[in-house]
């Protein structure tokens, strides 16, 4: 970690130390290391500065609502009057799921996102960071802050979900140390694997069912497109459809680019792009989208835009692959 980011992390900790009330935002429709980061951060405060209001806002927890303390906490407007906010794992303001920030007396920002827009007043953004629940627990090592199970397994939880498993080449040494770290704050990793990645039977078949939807360019980019009608038909939330079913096309042998294309209102269109080697978050930028390298997504006007994203994805597949 760089001296900067250090000297950064003291910064942050005395604005927590200056603020009695503090409210933590992260991106809607969240993933696992949103929902980690956002509850670990709260209990990580609240175990060392227990008279200190800590709140957590955003829309539904969704899928993750089996995470320990993953209701959101319903303010009123003022509440927000003199406050500290703190937004994580959120890189564009569009994304935020609770505007009220604006209303702080000071905002703080933890990412692990490609910049691409100043959001807060003291912000730390380090893209070697397989996750945010990764970057929050080097922030709690580094301050010296105590770590309490629920926040361990919180973050343990975001930092599973975003490294696939520590599949992803973003995992590091350093992710797997953090690891270790919160392992010893004794809770049970079988607990958060269960509850992840235990399915009914009406999930699996989903899943299979979207597999064999999967459809091939020129040079081997698979997609998906599910038009509105379809998702309306299908009787469940967009966000499963869209993200949840994106790696159903991952290890494909041959496959090293896939994106899956879901049909809203208004003829708009969701776009989750993935990819095992190729850097495709500047064609999510050129839409309008970003995230990471190899996981991005955007939202576009029109089935005709997403077919020129598709087109744009299909020339990227035919240049050298990126350096992992």
């Amino acid at each position: 970690m760089s001296e900067d980011i250090h000297e950064n992390f003291k910064i942050m900790l005395q604005k927590i130390k200056a603020h009695d009330k503090i409210i933590i935002h992260r991106h809607n429709k969240p993933d696992g290391d949103a929902m980690g980061s956002q509850i670990g951060l709260k209990h990580i405060i609240k175990e060392n500065y227990k008279d200190k209001q800590v709140y957590v806002v955003g829309d539904s927890a969704g899928q993750y609502s089996f995470m320990d303390d993953s209701v959101m906490d319903e303010l009123t407007d003022d509440c927000f009057d003199g406050a500290l906010c703190i937004i994580l794992d959120c890189g564009s303001k569009t994304l935020i799921s609770d505007t009220r920030y604006e209303r702080a007396a000071c905002t703080l920002r933890f990412d692990h996102h490609i910049f691409d827009q100043k959001i807060a007043d003291y912000e730390i953004i380090d893209t070697s960071y397989e996750s945010c629940c990764g970057l929050i627990t080097r922030f709690a090592i580094e301050c010296g802050l105590r770590v309490p199970s629920l926040a361990a397994k919180s973050l343990f939880t975001g930092m599973v979900t975003d490294s696939g498993r520590f599949r992803y080449d973003a995992t590091t040494a350093r992710t797997l140390r953090h690891a270790a770290f919160l392992l010893e704050q004794q809770f049970s990793m079988d607990n958060v694997y269960r509850n992840l990645y235990s399915e009914d039977y009406e999930s699996k078949k989903l899943r299979a069912s979207f597999l064999l939807k999967a459809n091939f360019t020129e040079h081997n980019v698979a997609y998906i497109y599910t038009s509105y009608e379809e998702l309306k038909k299908l009787g469940t939330d967009t966000f499963t459809i869209s993200r949840g079913m994106v790696n159903t096309m991952a290890d494909i042998k041959g496959v090293d680019i896939w994106v899956n294309f879901t049909e809203i209102e208004n003829n708009s269109v969701l776009c989750e792009l993935r990819s095992s080697c190729y850097n495709i978050n500047p064609i999510a930028k050129k839409y309008g989208g970003g995230g990471h390298k190899k996981a991005s997504g955007a939202t576009v006007a029109n089935k005709e835009t997403a077919m020129q994203m598709l087109h744009d994805l299909d020339l990227l597949a035919t240049e050298a692959p990126a350096e992992n």
